[in-house]
């Protein structure tokens, strides 16, 4: 990876919203929890939330990723509240085929459109995932 593909990776903003990421204190009561790996690069996420049967009411997540990784956590912690598991699950399914080439995931995550250079690094692709995959594990895990 060149200096320029690495300076267009890892862009301020991105270096920003991995700096800046929300609910990271542990709920003090959550009724679903998840912890997800990414086996290439080693990055995780765990998550709590509280769920009301449909929608998400209270979230937390403890990252340990990539910039990207992070990245994608604050984008996703930021817009996860009030949504339904349809919606989560809508938006890691655009998230997906956004990294494949696809469009930018809709409103309210549409943020996500700042991770479009990580589309030609498939390693970073699961890290990026993590955070809509770890909350769909919890609640399906009920």
């Amino acid at each position: 990876m060149s200096d320029t593909d690495l300076f267009k990776l890892y862009s301020s903003r991105i270096l920003a919203l991995a700096a800046d990421i929300p609910h990271t204190e542990p709920l003090p009561a959550p009724t679903h929890k998840a912890n997800r790996r990414a086996p290439l690069c080693g990055s995780t996420v765990t998550v709590e939330l509280t769920f009301d049967g449909t929608r998400i009411t209270g979230y937390s997540q403890q990252v340990h990723a990539c910039a990207l990784g992070q990245a994608s956590a604050s984008i996703f912690g930021a817009n996860v509240i009030g949504r339904s598991p349809a919606e989560v699950e809508r938006l890691r399914d655009e998230l997906a085929a956004m990294l494949k080439g696809g469009p930018v995931p809709s409103a309210p995550f549409a943020d996500y459109e700042v991770l479009l250079a990580a589309r030609d690094y498939s390693n970073r692709h699961a890290s990026i995932l993590l955070a809509p995959q770890a909350t769909l594990d919890a609640l399906n895990a009920g």
